[in-house]
């Protein structure tokens, strides 16, 4: 199941450039993770300073 980004998200792009499959893009008022693109690796997740990305 992919990653899903919360309401805590604060937009700074820290996920993104984590991401091997770039599946992390900046939408309206935080970023979105493609749910068909996402590996499930946790890359994303784990870096987080707010903790804002868990499984879905």
């Amino acid at each position: 199941m992919a990653y899903k980004i919360s309401d805590e998200c604060i937009s700074c792009g820290t996920c993104a450039g984590e991401c091997p499959v770039s599946a992390i893009s900046e939408g309206d008022g935080k970023f979105e993770i493609n749910a068909d693109t996402c590996l499930d690796c946790g890359s994303c997740a784990g870096v987080c300073p707010v903790s804002a990305i868990s499984e879905g």
